[in-house]
């Protein structure tokens, strides 16, 4: 889900190079992976350029795209039993799998026959999965179905498919971010598609600016800025409900997708924000935290110390409301 990333460059002097230290501001904008990137950074000359961002975003994609149709991903769902796979994927699958085991299962990139049939990926769907089929796709779904050794991904079942775009954006994020860094930048801001990692400050010495989205009145306004938050060092995401939503009867239903009963989550989540290191971690948890719910969600939260989250959702009497955990509070200036 996207976050909207504000910067309030009001606060700067308007003009490319700042006062007293020769140090520009570089901004690099485009669109990858069905969505739009934006980089900002701070250096005395412009080391980074859009073709090279470019070119490091399109690896990716040609590692983890299921639009792709020759993408490594993609062969491997297509395999039967398994295959080489590159550095990129690796670094998704082992993270994935941490996670999964570190989240009690709730984060499972084996659901993707799942997202497939309830129409959350690459093809449309003209009819629902029921029960039956559900019960059948479930059984070609479980990360303990796949072995990662060295470079060989290998799977126990032909039917065994894996979907990385819970955590695969925050992963380019990071990615770019490490460019950023052996370019010797140590002040900038990377977004993709509203996942953001920050680092440094900016050249006045004040923190980084990051608005979070809210879902407007949630049934029929269009976000709108619902907290403003200081970041420095670190990373944030947001999924949410509200944006990626499917419509049957007259119910929705969310493209998060539970891989243990095989139903999309239908609960009282509208969208979760998670502050971590970096992109990656923040942008598997997000998930993870809307499909446990805000109870289950803040208490997960609240027990580690390398995150912190703010969820927005619905009260049993139909309003919207919003809590932060004791690690995210601070943050916010607005």
């Amino acid at each position: 889900m996207r976050l909207i990333w504000i910067l309030l460059w009001s606060y700067l002097l308007a003009h490319n190079i700042l006062t007293g230290n020769n140090i520009q501001k570089i901004e690099i904008a485009g669109f990858a992976q069905g969505t739009t990137y934006h980089i900002t950074y701070y250096a005395a000359d412009s080391v980074v350029k859009k073709h090279q961002v470019d070119s490091i975003l399109q690896v990716i994609d040609n590692s983890m795209s299921l639009y792709k149709p020759g993408s490594c991903i993609n062969r491997f769902n297509q395999s039967a039993t398994g295959i080489e796979i590159d550095s990129h994927f690796v670094n998704v699958i082992n993270k994935s799998a941490e996670v999964w085991k570190q989240s009690g299962g709730v984060f499972d990139i084996t659901v993707q026959p799942l997202v497939k049939a309830w129409g959350f990926g690459a093809e449309n769907v003209k009819k629902y999965p029921g029960k039956r089929a559900v019960k059948k796709l479930l059984k070609c779904v479980g990360t303990g179905n796949l072995s990662l050794a060295g470079n060989f991904l290998s799977k126990t079942k032909p039917c065994v498919t894996v979907d990385v775009n819970g955590i695969a954006q925050g992963y380019s994020v990071d990615v770019i971010a490490g460019f950023l860094k052996k370019r010797h930048i140590s002040s900038y801001i990377v977004e993709i598609g509203g996942e953001i990692i920050t680092e440094g400050k900016k050249p006045d010495g004040s923190k980084m600016k990051i608005g979070v989205e809210a879902p407007g009145n949630y049934e029929n306004e269009a976000p709108v800025i619902q907290k403003i938050i200081t970041l420095e060092n670190a990373a944030v995401t947001t999924s949410g409900s509200y944006r990626k939503f499917h419509e049957s009867k007259g119910k929705k239903f969310s493209h998060t997708i539970d891989a243990t009963t095989g139903f999309p989550i239908q609960n009282e989540m509208i969208s979760v924000t998670v502050i971590a290191k970096d992109a990656m971690t923040a942008d598997a948890y997000d998930n993870v935290l809307m499909a446990l719910g805000v109870k289950k969600g803040l208490e997960f939260v609240e027990a580690r110390e390398d995150m912190a989250a703010y969820f927005i959702y619905k009260t049993n009497e139909g309003k919207i409301a919003d809590t932060a955990s004791s690690r995210f509070a601070p943050l916010i200036i607005e």
